[in-house]
């Protein structure tokens, strides 16, 4: 297994667990198996210029523990069964965890990173229901930016398009075709469940992702519907949420947060000089759509332009380089479009196949005006780097970040 694939982001190695041998038949034994894996990670990062979400005070300097920055810790259970005939039924279940103080990342969801069941099929493709990532996510990780930099530092500005995974959906029933002649695509959508309206509250996801030899593109577009059609809060009763809340909020966002609908296209690709030099590139369209009860009036749109650099310096040690450019639309009254540049550098040293120590920084820049999370004042844009800041953004125009940490699988 290459350096690469063990220590990608999303990167899964897996330690099983045989089930006793007392409730299962010789027979079961060889057709079924249940895994149980996991990750745990934790560091320590400065950061220059620190503030609350929506304030205006004046940020501070802050030396922090940051759990799960290069992976989330988290706990996975998964299954399958062989059901004959190439089929086999799984489940997946994924908890995220706080590796400071042991707290569950999701308040009141044991299993809120993703909880599914399905149907896979060698020649048919695989279906699964239930909370889960959506096919733009899923058939552009190969070629997004947090494989290489983290979602923390390497995200664009607040992960506003989603190339992280903090965005899920509930009610989901996804499908992905198997690989053929280099194509796979994918689709899937969620069901809003409110009586007498299928279209409210509910997300749908469609993409496509193409390999041939050293290089790679994928396309994809997903929607999120508010489950209040007109706009305003962001109903608990939408698909796309965490607990009771909008997933993905940030300085960068926060001001649009009571919009109507959430669209997103991303174009993304890569291609491998070697075996150890790649380069992946990225555009990303970003809407959040006005609703009647919406407290901003016209649509607002964020383009990003992003690439990365990445090599593998020994069989231990990787090292990358990312830089993004961000723009808003100038509209709700603003004529200077918020603008974000943002670079961030990685190192990752293996000391063995299921541990590493990396090293993250990141700067971002902001610049331009946006609106403030009361959705009506017109403020100076401020950075949010990543999405590890989508709380913490700076109270200036600059914001730094660097640290380090250790992670472990099993």
């Amino acid at each position: 297994m290459d350096l690469h694939t063990r220590i990608k982001v999303r990167s899964q190695v897996l330690c099983f667990a045989v089930l006793p041998a007392a409730l299962l038949s010789t027979h079961a034994m060889a057709q079924s198996s249940v895994t149980l894996s996991g990750i745990v990670d934790n560091g320590l990062f400065w950061t220059n210029n620190e503030t609350s979400l929506g304030s205006r005070a004046a940020g501070h300097s802050a030396l922090q523990a940051q759990p799960g920055v290069w992976t989330g810790s988290q706990f996975r259970l998964e299954g399958k069964e062989d059901l004959g005939d190439g089929t086999k039924a799984i489940f997946s279940l994924n908890s995220r965890f706080n590796s400071d103080n042991g707290a569950a990342q999701f308040s009141g969801a044991m299993f809120g990173q993703w909880a599914y069941v399905g149907l896979a099929n060698d020649r048919f493709g695989t279906a699964t229901a239930g909370r889960q990532l959506t096919s733009y996510s899923s058939l552009l990780t190969p070629y997004s930016p947090t494989n290489w930099l983290t979602g923390f530092a390497g995200a664009h500005p607040g992960d506003l398009d989603n190339f992280d995974t903090d965005y899920k959906t509930n009610d989901a029933v996804v499908y992905q075709s198997p690989e053929y002649r280099g194509f796979v695509l994918g689709g899937g959508y969620a069901f809003g469940g409110v009586a007498g309206s299928l279209h409210t509250g509910s997300s749908w996801s469609v993409a496509a992702r193409y390999k041939a030899g050293a290089a790679g593109i994928a396309v994809g577009f997903e929607r999120f519907n508010n489950g209040n059609p007109d706009g305003g809060t962001w109903s608990a009763s939408s698909t796309a949420i965490v607990g009771s809340s909008q997933q993905g909020v940030s300085s960068v966002t926060g001001g649009y947060q009571t919009a109507a609908a959430q669209q997103r296209l991303a174009v993304v690709g890569g291609y491998e000089f070697t075996d150890r030099l790649g380069i992946a590139l990225n555009y990303t369209n970003v809407q959040y759509i006005a609703g009647t009860a919406s407290l901003f009036n016209s649509k607002a749109v964020w383009n990003t332009f992003g690439g990365v650099v990445h090599y593998t310096v020994t069989p231990a040690f990787f090292v990358a380089a990312g830089y993004s450019y961000t723009r808003t639309s100038s509209a709700n009254g603003i004529s200077d479009g918020a603008q974000y540049n943002q670079v961030t550098l990685s190192q990752y040293y293996a000391l063995s196949k299921r541990t590493g120590i990396y090293f993250l920084e990141a700067w971002q820049r902001a610049g331009g005006q946006t609106l403030s999370t009361d959705g009506k004042t017109i403020v100076d844009a401020t950075p949010s780097i990543g999405d590890g800041f989508n709380s913490s953004p700076s109270s200036g125009r600059n914001q730094i970040t660097a640290g380090l940490g250790l992670i472990t699988r099993f």
